[in-house]
């Protein structure tokens, strides 16, 4: 069942699979598509009509060649069923013993509308088919061709007895060739010795040839009579010769093309299947394009959505390295590593702050972060390192009380626990900083003058340690 058409039933001619799963030749295909505007695979019509879904719409680009089951087919084992033929082999090889079966009916091309057998086409021609017609040159009559074969088989056998009963005359030593030329009954009239007749003979080689061809000539015009009788036409005594040139072998020539013509005209109708067979690999090679298009179009989509996903996964984990650096409590501790290089891109501009990770007052609280100079800002920008407060525009702004306004504590940690630089201050209730946000955050507000830049690097202290500071925030 595998190996049959959904829509002739018959063995898959170069199979096509749908995105349903079933199997259709690709002509089958092409015309069920051609003349149906939204096709619907008659096979999950048959099988289920309640789950037809959008695979079971039939589309040429929605298909695509089923290579695996072409192969199986190709070798399946298979015989002729035509009566009388006993060819066995493989499918593929089928095709050309169709094209060869001697056993198959084939139409006459000469258009008689007869049906035969292969091999006995030619038996048809030259003995049934009515329009197999041949026109003798000498006489103008139509005759059949095995009517024509016979007359001019009769002529060449009695053209060969003529020349071989001249031939042997030519040779003979009997006595009364001595005197009279052998020629002399198609009309030679020369006499002679022995010694003279054979130079007669050597010398009148053309001569003799020519009485020859005009007896063989009227001997041709009393067949063509002969056979215009057994026609039932009358006789045409008037009938010549039309030309003294015509020979037996022109006849000869004449037959061989008339073979010929219909040779060709085999070949023609051979040379019009092979262009319709072009013709089909030419639509399926376009279906294949298709196909391709249609794959490169499905690949180009996947990897615009794989672009997307990528995206997606990239800002969750960016999502999930905040939260592990969130703190929900109002209390959070900022590490700042690389302090001298960062320290270096602040003189010289290159990065004048940094921003800190934000964090919240509680876990619906306000939403903050630190922003901090190492080189100094504002009324510091050179002599210390100035700290700042920003509040953000969060997730529960709405149900939050504003302007803010809890107290803010900044600490530089020293990292052997002898002396934190710790400043404190309370919002500025009219001031900007602290009113509910309308962009991402506020302007930052905080101390310009938090810590002097000679005392962070006093080695009596250790707020840089190992290339590494932190920055404390307490929110009461």
């Amino acid at each position: 069942q595998k190996f049959l058409c959904s829509n002739c039933n018959n063995i898959l001619k170069r199979a096509l699979q749908t995105l349903c799963g079933h199997r259709y030749c690709s002509a089958c295909l092409a015309w069920i598509v051609r003349n149906n505007k939204n096709a619907i695979c008659q096979k999950c019509k048959e099988e289920d009509p309640n789950t037809l879904g959008e695979e079971s719409l039939l589309a040429e680009e929605r298909a695509f060649g089923d290579a695996a089951i072409n192969k199986e087919i190709s070798e399946l084992r298979v015989h002729c069923v035509t009566l009388g033929c006993s060819w066995s082999g493989i499918m593929k090889d089928f095709e050309e013993h169709q094209s060869l079966c001697e056993y198959a009916l084939i139409p006459c091309h000469t258009g008689c509308g007869h049906v035969v057998m292969r091999r006995k086409l030619a038996d048809h021609l030259e003995n049934g088919c009515v329009n197999n017609v041949t026109v003798c040159q000498q006489c103008h009559c139509s005759l059949a061709g095995s009517e024509y074969q016979n007359s001019l088989q009769l002529v060449l056998i009695i053209s060969s007895a003529f020349f071989f009963f001249f031939f042997q005359q030519s040779h003979s030593t009997s006595s009364a060739s001595k005197d009279r030329c052998c020629f002399s009954e198609v009309g030679c009239a020369f006499r002679g010795s022995k010694e003279k007749m054979k130079e007669h003979e050597n010398s009148s080689v053309g001569a003799h040839m020519l009485l020859l061809l005009q007896h063989m000539r009227q001997l041709q015009g009393t067949l063509c009579s002969a056979a215009r009788a057994a026609q039932g036409l009358a006789p045409r005594p008037e009938l010549k010769l039309r030309s003294a040139g015509k020979s037996i072998s022109d006849l000869q020539l004449e037959n061989k093309l008339h073979v010929f013509e219909n040779i060709v005209a085999v070949l023609n109708k051979e040379v019009e299947s092979s262009n319709l067979e072009i013709l089909a690999f030419r639509r399926q090679s376009e279906l294949d394009q298709n196909i391709i298009r249609g794959l490169e179009l499905k690949i180009a989509e996947l990897h615009r959505c794989l672009t997307q996903k990528d995206a997606g996964l990239s800002s969750l984990h960016k999502s999930l390295l905040f939260s592990e650096q969130a703190s929900y409590d109002g209390i959070f501790l900022w590490k700042i590593t690389e302090v001298g290089r960062k320290l270096q891109d602040s003189v010289t501009g290159r990065t004048v702050s940094l921003y800190s990770p934000a964090f919240y007052t509680a876990r619906y609280g306000y939403k903050v972060c630190l922003r901090v100079y190492l080189n100094g800002d504002g009324t510091g920008k050179g002599t210390h390192l100035s700290l700042f407060f920003v509040v953000m525009k969060g997730d529960y702004d709405a149900l939050l009380p504003w302007p803010f306004r809890h107290k803010v504590t900044f600490m530089l940690l020293d990292q052997n626990n002898r002396e934190h630089i710790i400043d404190a201050f309370r919002p500025d209730l009219t001031s900007a900083s602290f009113q509910r946000p309308v962009n991402d955050m506020n302007v930052a507000s905080g101390c310009p003058t938090f810590l002097p830049l000679a005392k962070l690097q006093s080695p009596r202290h250790a707020y840089v340690k190992e290339d590494t500071l932190f920055l404390k925030c307490i929110i009461d």
